[in-house]
């Protein structure tokens, strides 16, 4: 079955000041680019390109230099496929990978 609806990026909010070295992106094969924005807290509308950096193995984004979010504040992410096109993809987290 298909969903009726897919958010074409990973959106990420924070309650509290946090320090964003590394995010998880469900269901992205790893050697996918991301372009990461930054976003109106109220509006969730594209502010600016944070960062852009390449999915590692289980769909870890390690970043070159963190990203420092404010509380109230949050940022995207968008799947890039090769030839441009964006994917839809599931919920993103952060955090460590479980071992």
């Amino acid at each position: 079955m298909r969903p009726l609806y897919h958010d074409p990026h990973f959106t990420f909010r924070f309650a509290e000041d946090r320090i964003i070295p590394r995010f998880h992106l469900e269901g992205i094969e790893a050697g996918r680019r991301v372009e990461v924005y930054e976003i109106d807290a109220d509006t969730g509308e594209r502010l600016g390109l944070l960062a852009t950096a390449t999915v590692g193995e289980g769909g870890w984004v390690d970043l070159t230099e963190p990203i420092i979010v404010r509380a109230g504040e949050g940022f995207i992410a968008v799947a890039i496929q090769s030839g441009g096109c964006q994917r839809a993809p599931k919920l993103g987290h952060l955090g460590a990978p479980s071992k």
